[in-house]
């Protein structure tokens, strides 16, 4: 591509691109302010792109200089191109933002074959949108669940901790009861903990399990008004229900959420998911690799992921370590666990 195409393909409104050579284009905000938050503070956004795409980036004014090799200073504007226009429509830029541009500009290039992307000349990425805040995806797999959520009755989000796909799960929920799209949410998860003897512990239902739902009320809690949850989970449009006590109950017109799905016996999963009824949503997230039942007891999500491969209207979304969007040690810590376990199992099977 020579600096002529560069200048037609980056075309975009209220942007414009000046192309010095191949390798080195400036590209223009029209709003000032806008610009200013794009950048970060002290330009912290383009050192994060100067940091992850091995490029140079010198904001002058409302406009930024960026210079390296041809693909990563495109994937850089495709980036700044996609965050500003998320702040002219009147969002927000944070770190965690221009991360997630960043891993999908690469993605655009890099995964040829994942149809959600457009490669050429902007960012689409799959987004949930309450009242209260719009989220984005930050990588190709978020990218696919967000869509999986949106086109299948029932969706299993697998993978390490950090990925954020229990966040993204309430926020698809909240996203549905406020399109009057379902009637309730309900939100449940194996007490493991306590051995599902929920009696031994003070305080009534709510106070009981809450402890074990603490990250499911977070994201609820970031998706919506403070008050308006309270609201909803008196009146029991938001109802907390743990495993044990969902059996006999059919589930319909709810955006139903079963989270650390791996703790499941195979006899709790089958109950569960047995619980869909009409017009409802089922979502389930767990991470394999953190089984806490008793030894010998089989991870119910295991078995239903190897039961139900194939099933029309099941979709599986499987996430890795190098999709966690938490602190980067978090993807590393990850990554050196999962190694530890591949020896530990290969050297398992060479003494068997």
């Amino acid at each position: 591509m020579n600096g002529r195409e560069l200048v037609q393909s980056s075309s975009s409104r209220n942007t414009r691109t000046a192309a010095i050579d191949a390798n080195h284009f400036v590209l223009t905000f029209e709003n000032n302010r806008l610009a200013s938050e794009l950048f970060g503070q002290f330009d912290q956004h383009l050192k994060l792109l100067e940091e992850r795409l091995h490029i140079d980036a010198r904001a002058r004014g409302n406009s930024v200089s960026i210079t390296g090799e041809l693909q990563a200073t495109n994937q850089a504007r495709r980036a700044l191109d996609f965050l500003y226009e998320r702040l002219q429509k009147g969002g927000s830029v944070e770190v965690s933002d221009v991360e997630g541009a960043i891993r999908m500009a690469v993605a655009a290039d890099d995964q040829l074959t994942l149809p959600t992307l457009e490669r050429k000349a902007k960012l689409s990425m799959a987004q949930i949108s309450t009242r209260k805040k719009t989220i984005s995806a930050r990588t190709p797999t978020q990218d696919a669940y967000m869509r999986a959520l949106e086109r299948s009755e029932l969706v299993f989000g697998v993978g390490p901790a950090g990925t954020g796909k229990t966040y993204l799960a309430v926020a698809h929920a909240a996203q549905l009861l406020e399109r009057g799209a379902v009637d309730k949410i309900i939100l449940s998860r194996p007490a493991v903990e306590a051995g599902e003897r929920l009696g031994f512990l003070p305080g009534d239902m709510k106070e009981k399990v809450d402890p074990y739902l603490r990250p499911l009320y977070d994201a609820l809690y970031d998706m919506m008004p403070g008050d308006k949850v309270e609201r909803a989970i008196t009146a029991g449009v938001i109802e907390i229900a743990p495993l044990a006590f969902m059996r006999g109950r059919t589930l319909a017109n709810a955006a139903v959420i079963l989270d650390e799905a791996q703790n499941t016996t195979s006899m709790q999963m089958k109950m569960f998911l047995t619980r869909l009824g009409e017009n409802s949503r089922m979502i389930i997230t767990g991470d394999p690799s953190q089984v806490d039942l008793p030894r010998g007891v089989k991870s119910g999500l295991v078995e239903a992921l190897q039961i139900l491969k194939g099933v029309e209207g099941i979709s599986v979304i499987r996430f890795k370590d190098t999709d966690v969007v938490r602190h980067p040690l978090v993807g590393r810590i990850v990554q050196a666990y999962d190694a530890q376990y591949a020896v530990h199992e290969e050297s398992e099977a060479a003494d068997s």
